[in-house]
């Protein structure tokens, strides 16, 4: 059947997401998950709607959103534009600034779905190495004619490390194109480059409720941009891209200040134990600023130990990035999940 595919999506791997189970019994710490159920508002909103509202389309700008993110990040509401999950912004994106032929750029290792996209919409692609340390090297902002795109994660994954906002305002000063600041993981930062979208027309910054609200199976996500960008995202968008209970769920989740702070507080406290204990553990830990760890051992295999771990009940992921090496990203957890993955982790390095 290849005959009738595109030949460049043909010759594609396409994008591989982290184990998701539905039956088996894990302790799941591979997708980056918020290990906390999330706000009981949410609930309570999409209870709430009458069941004769599900026979309507829903709103297709999410402007009930739009309205509480508009206050909660100081900008105007034209400004924002919503999404099925962030990762559906980054295709609207990719999709109105690149044409076939043309060419994306990104730092390697990061989020493995930028070249994915790159590839679906027929154009190319340019991974420019972390230096050591993670830090981006002064190649990752020059110029170039055919470059009409450029994602920065910040943190980035799997490194959970952070690009500096003044930093990242001279970049996009230097591209001739948008830079996009995918920001799935900024609230665990404690810090965001919201602000520097007023400054300049050509950042765009992307962020999802998935990871800070607890609402991965929700799908919502949304992009920040001037709005002259957002009126372009808008006619590539689908239709209605957002179904009618996630833009109520996810408006009630912006809404819980008191919730969404609390939780900030719990998944950081787990975060500096987890880097804590693994480092006593004698695994190499990158300093993080997501909701997941990076690390790997001098002497035993990552993979050897992702692969322990699983026959013990416990998801980690197992990351290669060929010519930079590999590793294992550690999602941040409960209490008591990462007093089990610790004691199992413990027991692989200790051979029993």
């Amino acid at each position: 059947m290849n005959e009738y595919v595109r030949p460049d999506i043909a010759k594609m791997q396409g994008y591989v997401p982290g184990e998701q189970p539905q039956h088996a019994k894990f302790i799941k710490l591979n997708t980056n998950e918020n290990p906390f159920p999330p706000s009981p508002k949410v609930i309570e909103a999409i209870r709430r709607v009458p069941g004769e509202r599900l026979a309507r389309y829903p709103d297709p700008l999410a402007d009930a959103f739009r309205q509480v993110a508009s206050d909660r990040l100081g900008v105007p509401a034209d400004w924002i534009l919503c999404g099925n999950g962030s990762d559906d912004i980054l295709t609207i994106c990719t999709r109105t600034f690149v044409g076939a032929g043309e060419c994306v750029r990104f730092p390697y290792p990061s989020y493995i779905l930028y070249r994915t996209l790159a590839e679906i919409q027929g154009a190319r692609w340019e991974e420019v190495p972390f230096e050591e340390g993670w830090r981006l090297p002064r190649s990752f902002g020059e110029p170039s004619s055919d470059l009409k795109l450029v994602y920065l994660p910040n943190p980035n994954s799997p490194s959970g490390t952070w690009v500096e906002r003044d930093q990242i305002l001279e970049l996009a000063e230097r591209l001739p194109c948008p830079l996009i600041v995918d920001e799935a993981y900024a609230d665990f930062a404690g810090d965001t480059c919201v602000s520097l979208v007023k400054q300049c027309e050509k950042i765009l910054v992307v962020r999802t409720l998935s990871k800070s609200y607890a609402l991965a199976g929700l799908r919502f996500g949304y992009v920040v941009a001037q709005p002259q960008m957002i009126a372009e995202l808008a006619k590539v968008k689908d239709s209605y891209n957002c179904d009618l209970l996630s833009i109520v769920g996810a408006t009630a989740a912006l809404s819980d200040s008191r919730w969404f702070e609390e939780n900030l507080l719990r998944v950081t406290a787990n975060r500096r134990t987890l880097e804590r204990e693994l480092d006593e553990l004698g695994m190499q830990v990158v300093p993080s600023r997501a909701n997941f760890v990076w690390c790997t051992h001098p002497e035993h295999e990552a993979k050897a130990l992702y692969e322990g771990l699983k026959e013990r009940g416990i998801l980690v992921r197992y990351m290669d990035f060929p010519g930079w090496g590999d590793g294992l990203r550690i999602s941040v957890g409960t209490e008591s999940q990462q007093e089990v993955l610790l004691g199992m982790m413990a027991e692989l390095l200790s051979g029993r």
